[in-house]
């Protein structure tokens, strides 16, 4: 557990040169096989002894001596901003994004880039340019994207946490796949400057990691408003790590009975059911059924938006400053997403079928505030099925796109959500979506730290 890591480097029972090293040794050894990394910093064994000797001194920051990997959407100045895409495999960052300069700040070290499906286009992990990522801990299956690399590479063992981007359910859905904790903070919470976004109204970047107090303390340091981006909303510092062991006796749980109709694999809803129902045994949360109109409708509405923020964002890709012209030489899921938001956005339709998505999204928000009059937190499975082998052809990419079902509400109301491991289905895990309000993350990790510490989960 983290706790006890972070301890052993402060002790100085292992220093943060071993630790990384130790990381680097284990990426080199099974990444061929996982593929979940696709560049490694050089440069984070001269950071991680830098780093031993502010630990020396007492001056070491919060993520002193812990390896971060990020996915490559996300600036990382002198290593490749790839996007998971042959259109950007030479750019090199050029500057840090808000988030990478507050893990410098607290001297976390950045042990590489993670692979992810091209510009987060995918729920699989199998659109990347550079191969498909392998779930470590269901060998031939997907891990989920569009965050595989990171997800995979904190399931493997090559890091302690990772950063991903969430528009969707693109952190929550390789998490649950992959048996490891995803969190997507409240919209507005984690700064996106040097974030190559999906969808500007709907990105935020979040951690990965193999427990909740991880999660925490990634989100204590990347949290806060910044002057380089407008989205962040001004608000009161949160404290992530204070209470973070507290109870959540008392708490209303809402459980959505529509979902069991969504599931495809009507076994993922009763192994959230029945974590549920642990919760209520064994923490003393009241447990109620509620309603959620309209999130059957939340695929619909979400790719119409996605399509059209996609096509707007990817114009600067055109081979003149960034790259290689991106109609050319993207893959078919980022084709089809480029093509379909041109369609959408033609003159004569005047905004039609954006605006009737735009529509459908606020009855999707309005309909999960008016769930949380009711309840301190609602619980979701993360996706309706299981993960799929590699190589499975799936041609309807509704298919693929069901992934996303019950990820994307959190998404369109700006709320915290997480995914936490639940279970398991035919050896691959499943994970548990908890859901609160906004800007209330910090008492929703402690509700997923208790549960973790309790072993609350599918028997």
């Amino acid at each position: 557990m983290l706790p006890e890591v972070i301890g052993r480097i402060r002790s100085g029972s292992i220093s943060a040169e071993e630790r990384i090293r130790m990381f680097l040794e284990r990426i080199e050894l099974d990444n061929p096989h996982i593929n979940s990394v696709l560049h490694v910093n050089s440069n984070a064994i001269e950071e991680a002894k830098r780093i031993d000797e502010r630990i020396k001194t007492r001056q070491a920051g919060k993520l002193a001596g812990l390896g971060i990997i990020v996915k490559p959407n996300i600036s990382v100045k002198g290593l490749p901003i790839s996007c998971g895409s042959k259109v950007l495999e030479n750019y090199i960052g050029s500057f840090d994004a808000d988030v990478i300069s507050a893990i410098r700040r607290e001297d976390g070290i950045i042990l590489g880039m993670a692979n992810c499906d091209e510009f987060a286009s995918g729920s699989s992990g199998e659109n990347s340019a550079f191969g498909p990522t392998q779930n470590p801990t269901s060998p031939g299956r997907i891990p989920g994207g569009s965050s595989s690399g990171s997800a995979a590479s904190v399931a493997a063992g090559f890091c302690d946490i990772a950063l991903g981007s969430d528009t969707g359910g693109s952190i929550r859905n390789p998490a649950s796949h992959c048996g490891v904790f995803g969190f997507k903070p409240t919209y507005g919470l984690v700064s996106r400057h040097g974030l190559v976004d999906l969808s500007m109204s709907l990105d935020v970047i979040g951690p990965i990691c193999k427990d909740a107090y991880g999660i925490a303390l990634m989100m204590d340091v990347i949290s806060g408003s910044s002057e380089n981006d407008a989205k962040t909303i001004p608000h009161e510092r949160i404290d992530f790590l204070r209470g973070i062991d507290d109870g959540i006796k008392g708490k209303t749980v809402g459980l959505c009975s529509i979902a069991k109709e969504m599931c495809s694999e009507k076994r993922i809803y009763d192994v959230v059911e029945s974590t549920a129902e642990n919760m209520k045994k064994n923490l003393g949360v009241k447990l109620i059924d509620i309603d959620i109109p309209h999130i059957d409708l939340s695929v619909q509405a979400y790719y119409p938006l996605v399509y059209v923020e996609f096509f707007s964002g990817t114009r600067k890709f055109d081979g003149k400053k960034y790259g290689k012209p991106i109609e050319e030489f993207c893959g078919e899921e980022v084709l089809r997403r480029i093509l379909g938001g041109k369609e959408i956005s033609r003159a004569e339709y005047e905004g039609k079928y954006y605006r009737l998505a735009l529509k459908a999204k606020m009855a999707i928000k309005i309909a999960v505030e008016k769930a949380f009059e009711k309840v301190d937190f609602i619980v979701l499975p993360v996706t309706p099925k299981l993960p799929h082998r590699i190589g499975d052809k799936i041609t309807d990419p509704r298919v693929i796109y069901a992934y996303d079902a019950f990820t994307i509400p959190a998404n369109f109301a700006g709320i915290c959500a997480i995914s936490v491991p639940a279970g398991e289905i035919d050896g691959c895990p499943v994970g548990m979506q908890i859901l609160a309000k906004s800007f209330n993350d910090a008492t929703l990790l402690r509700a997923a730290r208790v549960i973790e510490r309790l072993g609350i989960k599918n028997a």
